[in-house]
């Protein structure tokens, strides 16, 4: 049974989804901005608030950190100076987990390099996403995979060689993991989407919780997404849309997200119990549309039916009609009146 475990709860194929804001690098460097994302978060219902950790000056090389990064979006005047500018340390991570704590949703992030994953680790976070740039780094997914710390991989840009790749690397080591269906088109539109392949995760990796990192605009594909089966759930998360920074368009803002999650467990209501049965509050309806077996006109006693003796009428409070077979062909144990209910017992 697919089953992933994150914190105190426990995600499968009965629960709510795994809701994550992904509030990235949507803080701009600002601590202070950072704690209202979190807040937010929390308010509108998120099960977790995600960043993004990197270890810039190790994972890029000179070349790409030294390269000219200007515009509406920059945060500095280089890639790399961009990049540390919206960086959190240890002293802002701690105190952000805190706050999580405090209002009550689970603190998270994406590691990018192996030295964030030991950052993450030694913070004690209850997850750890990797993107779906790292998909093939399979150094990088197994060395997350020994922590023993769930994961979280998302699967843009792959195709499914990449993705069985992937989870073959980490699952011998780490079942705790989630799968998510991702388009990294940012934003996506729906026909990027292929909400589909969701369904095919879900019959590839049976052992595997599927979900859905969701770069669209809009709340109806992450509520597709549940229905199809995705019980993890990502979106980008954001105080204002309007904000510069290369994120903020595609993003939720706080009523989006908490209408979001609102939807997703409506989703869940309207979705039910897979097992079909008769709930006893449709016994009335069933009576007034449903049909019985009645005689056709009076019929005496010892008489053998025929199928010119029965008629099919309502209300349905009688023999149901599939037994029609079982009376033909039969003798009357009493005498019956026009419209009188032809039942089992009544039968020789």
């Amino acid at each position: 049974m697919r089953k992933l475990a994150i914190a105190d709860r426990i995600i499968d194929d009965s629960t709510d989804p795994y809701v994550i804001a992904e509030i990235g690098h949507n803080h701009e460097g600002d601590l202070g901005k950072a704690e209202e994302l979190v807040r937010a978060a929390a308010a509108a219902g998120a099960s977790a608030a995600k960043l993004q950790k990197r270890d810039n000056r190790a994972l890029y090389t000179r070349a790409m950190f030294d390269e000219p990064y200007t515009g509406r979006n920059s945060y500095g005047p280089t890639y790399g100076t961009h990049r540390e500018a919206l960086e959190f340390g240890e002293a802002e991570y701690r105190h952000l987990a805190e706050v999580a704590a405090e209002v009550g949703v689970d603190f998270i992030s994406t590691a990018f390099d192996f030295g964030s994953v030991d950052f993450l680790v030694g913070l004690g976070v209850p997850a750890i996403k990797l993107a779906s740039g790292d998909l093939t780094n399979v150094p990088l997914l197994t060395y997350a995979a020994k922590t023993g710390t769930p994961l979280i991989i998302s699967t843009g840009a792959a195709d499914m060689v990449d993705v069985r790749r992937a989870v073959d690397a980490i699952l011998p080591i780490n079942p705790n993991l989630a799968v998510l269906q991702c388009t990294a088109i940012y934003p996506a539109a729906p026909a990027d989407l292929n909400l589909s392949v969701i369904a095919t995760y879900r019959a590839a990796m049976p052992e595997v919780v599927i979900g859905y990192s969701g770069h669209d605009l809009d709340a109806d594909a992450s509520y597709i997404a549940y229905a199809l089966g995705a019980r993890v759930i990502e979106k980008h998360f954001t105080l204002d849309r309007g904000r510069p920074g290369s994120d903020h368009h595609f993003s939720q803002e706080p009523a989006q997200l908490a209408e979001l999650v609102a939807g997703l467990s409506h989703t869940r209501e309207l979705l039910g119990s897979p097992v079909k049965t008769r709930d006893a509050r449709e016994l009335p309806a069933l009576r007034k549309m449903g049909k019985k077996l009645v005689a056709a006109r009076p019929l005496p006693k010892g008489h053998v039916l025929g199928e010119v003796d029965v008629l099919i009428k309502s209300p349905g409070d009688g023999t149901p009609p599939y037994l029609l077979e079982r009376i033909i062909g039969r003798s009357l144990d009493v005498a019956l009146d026009v419209e009188a209910d032809i039942t089992l017992d009544v039968l020789a």
